[in-house]
């Protein structure tokens, strides 16, 4: 079955999911319509779409391709193809805050019009099933860049690299929270921006990065459930027994700090849970510490394991969508492409919901990849994309498995 005709390109399609009038109002509020002429906020957000969509690898490439598809820009909104000149000016002049407020703006809008979207769009399937509360994970991605041109990222002699600090809703598997800076910025000084919004009773997880016990004790304070590891070197005392081991549970038991300085900023009791886990193929112990007194000691270990599933959204970002190639050298070119990769993020995973896409995002992107400009309406495109059905044929003697002259004897 072929995909059925459509009026407007798969790109333009996916850019109508943005409200026509949300672009114009937004540069307006952050002033970026002041430095605009002929090149609009509108056409730039395009570009910069277009340029994730594609896999451009340089200004150039954007230019190009967008020149040569100038009648097909006209009718999405009058969008304009810029030259490389004027592309490299927008990004590192026009206020990366818009691209920002972009974001939000859509993702929330996509989650209001759409409740079914917000709370189901995309269930990590590492997920516990026996948990129906809200479950968070909090983490870090580092991206390189160029040393000798960025000074604003430098974090190290002849290191430079933005770093996105980063809430993941796993029901959603949507970003609920994140901040863009310069690597050399602190983990631990952004957990409590990062976990600001969550509300009692819903849970977050995090790596060992992310543990401070001010932090961990105001998250208590505030009824906030949290599971993290505990970093070695920590000493505490065994205050109790919660439950006895069983199968790869090693311990189970409360426990109180005993360094001065941390049992200030926790003097109430934590639960250590030491388990053994299946890390890379191979058996290793771990100790966890949470917060909730409730749960099974396995429940925990299945919470942290749950957190792989913010490394599979990082994976998504920057190997499918490319996001580790940067066409710009200032921190506002970098944040300008970084923002609308993440709005490139959800518009796709809004259509593959729409859609009821049952394969991988991988496999949907590199599909809308390559017919971008093709008249074709994307959800048809999508329902003839498939895997062959029934068994593979099998030879019914061993004999004719053989190539010509290859055969044996």
């Amino acid at each position: 079955m072929n995909p059925s005709k459509h009026s407007l390109t798969v790109l333009d399609q996916i850019f109508k999911l943005i409200p026509r009038n949300l672009i114009p109002r937004l540069a307006n509020e952050y002033g970026v319509s002041k430095r605009s002429r002929r090149f609009t906020p509108t056409s730039h957000v395009l570009a910069l779409m277009f340029a994730q969509l594609s896999h451009a690898i340089s200004l150039n490439d954007i230019c190009d391709c967008l020149r040569n598809r100038s009648g097909a820009l006209t009718s999405m909104r009058r969008a304009v193809a810029p030259s490389r000149n004027t592309l490299s000016n927008a990004n590192r002049v026009r206020n990366a805050d818009m691209a920002e407020s972009l974001f939000w703006n859509v993702t929330d809008g996509l989650q209001r019009r759409y409740p079914a979207f917000a709370l189901q769009g995309r269930r990590y399937c590492g997920i516990p099933r026996r948990f129906k509360r809200l479950i968070s994970v909090v983490d870090s991605s580092t991206m390189k860049l160029v040393a000798n041109c960025l000074d604003w990222a430098r974090h190290r002699r002849r290191k430079a690299a933005a770093k996105m600090h980063l809430r993941l809703d796993l029901q959603s598997f949507l970003p609920a929270f994140v901040l863009i800076k310069s690597a050399r910025t602190n983990d631990l000084a952004q957990s409590y921006e990062l976990c600001a919004g969550l509300r009692p009773g819903e849970i977050v997880v995090f790596d060992k990065a992310y543990v401070g016990f001010k932090h961990l004790y105001s998250l208590n304070g505030r009824g906030v459930f949290w599971v993290t590891r505990l970093k070695e070197g920590a000493t505490y005392r065994v205050v109790g027994q919660h439950s006895k081991p069983k199968g790869k549970i090693i311990r189970d038991v409360y426990i109180k700090l005993e360094d001065p300085k941390t049992s200030r900023k926790y003097p109430e009791r934590l639960r250590l849970v030491e388990a053994i886990v299946e890390v890379d193929k191979k058996l290793k112990r771990m100790s966890f510490i949470t917060n909730n007194t409730q749960w099974a000691a396995s429940s925990i270990c299945d919470l942290y394991k749950s957190r792989w599933g913010i490394e599979v959204f990082f994976k998504e970002i920057k190997q499918t969508l490319q996001l580790a190639d940067f066409m710009g050298y200032n921190e506002n070119a970098v944040r300008w492409q970084i923002w609308i990769a993440l709005l490139v993020y959800v518009l796709l995973r809004f259509i593959s919901w729409q859609g009821q896409w049952k394969h991988s995002f991988t496999r949907l992107f590199t599909l809308i990849r390559s017919v971008l400009w093709s008249y074709l309406d994307v959800f048809s495109v999508m329902s003839c994309c498939g895997t062959a059905h029934g068994t593979p044929r099998m030879r019914a003697a061993p004999d004719q498995c053989y190539l010509p002259a290859f055969a044996p004897g």
